[in-house]
Formats: structure tokens, sequence, C-alpha cells
């Protein structure tokens, strides 16, 4: 996640949405936010006048969109798309960047949703938005596989689902083991989906 070539607005949510998905909305606060962006701190309620509550929604929404969009990157990097490979693919990009750079940090949404009994039910509702605007394209990919119309977005939340856990798990024990035993385990269902379309 890079930050690149974005204005001061756009630097803000993308510091929002890394520093909750370090510590959680709770510990992430706006002169945090505004120190990890470079951006005057004046400039918060400019461009966010619904303060703390505005900014964590635009992050999450931003999050949902960032795991969404990779969707067609995974696609495209695949030989021969599977629904396994891409789950595969899915779960690689949290390997690598856990082996890369530690545990420090996981996904933004699910820290968010964590953190939503001492939130807003707007934070809720945007966390779970997030959640949907992921699971569409994985969805859409897993039908453009083969796979039938009615399995491919309970699959797609599976995929999801298993992800977020194995998150969890390899953050706790500060090891990938969960993350690669998700990918192992769920590839032959996945491309079993398929094969039943056929």
């Amino acid at each position: 996640m890079t930050e690149s070539g974005r204005g001061p607005r756009e630097r803000m949510v993308f510091s929002a949405a890394q520093l909750i998905r370090r510590g959680g909305v709770t510990a992430t606060g706006m002169r945090d936010v505004a120190a990890h962006a470079e951006a005057p701190r004046g400039s918060l309620q400019h461009y966010f006048p619904g303060g703390k509550e505005q900014l964590v929604n635009e992050a999450v929404a931003w999050a949902g969109r960032y795991a969404g969009n990779r969707v067609a990157r995974f696609l495209a990097g695949l030989p021969e798309p599977t629904p396994g490979g891409l789950f595969a693919a899915m779960v690689a990009q949290w390997t690598d960047e856990f082996r890369a750079s530690g545990f420090g940090a996981g996904c933004p949404v699910a820290a968010a949703t964590v953190d939503c009994a001492g939130s807003t039910d707007s934070v809720r509702a945007s966390a779970a938005a997030a959640f949907a605007t992921w699971t569409g394209p994985v969805a859409a990919a897993l039908r453009d596989m083969g796979v039938p119309g009615r399995r491919a977005e309970p699959l797609a939340t599976l995929m999801i689902s298993a992800i977020e856990g194995a998150l969890v798990i390899a953050r706790a024990e500060q090891d990938v083991r969960a993350l690669t035993t998700v990918a192992d385990e769920l590839a032959p269902l996945l491309d079993a989906a398929v094969a039943v379309a056929r």
C-alpha cells in the first residue's frame, strides 16, 4: 500500500488506514494521522468536517476499494486463472508482507470491525460496506472462472473470512503458518466448484 502521488486529503485517508491497521480505531488519533501524512493539523478540519468518524469511515472505504481492485491484478499475474490460484495470490500478498516487514499491521477493515464496540454505527456500516466492496470482485472473478453463480458469492465470503481469520492468527503467532494452511486446504475445495459446474 503506497501513497506516492497523492494530495493532502488522499494522504490523510491513506495514513488513517495505515494507522488503523497497526493499532485499531481507538489508538488512531487525528494528530497522528496528520503527522503520518505530513499534512498541517488544520487541514484535518478542512477536509474532514465530520471529524475522526468521517476520516475513519473514508479510510475503511479506501481499504475495501484497495482490496477489491487487487483482485484484477492477482488474476493478471496468473498464467491460468483458477479459484485456488486466485486465493493463493490473495494470501501471498499477506505472507509476503509479513515476511518482509513483520506482523505489526493487519487489515484496516478488520481492525475497524474489532473496534466497533467502542465506535459508532457508521464505522460498523463502513466496515460492512468495505467487505462487500472486496467480496464483489472476488465473486465476479469466480463466476468468470466457471463457478456457478449461486456459489460464487458464498465462496468469495469464505475466501475473505479465511484470510481475515488467518491474519489474526498469524499476527498472534508471529508466523505465516495459518495463512499458508488456509491457502493449501481451501484450494482444492475452490477448484472443485468449477469442476462441478462442468
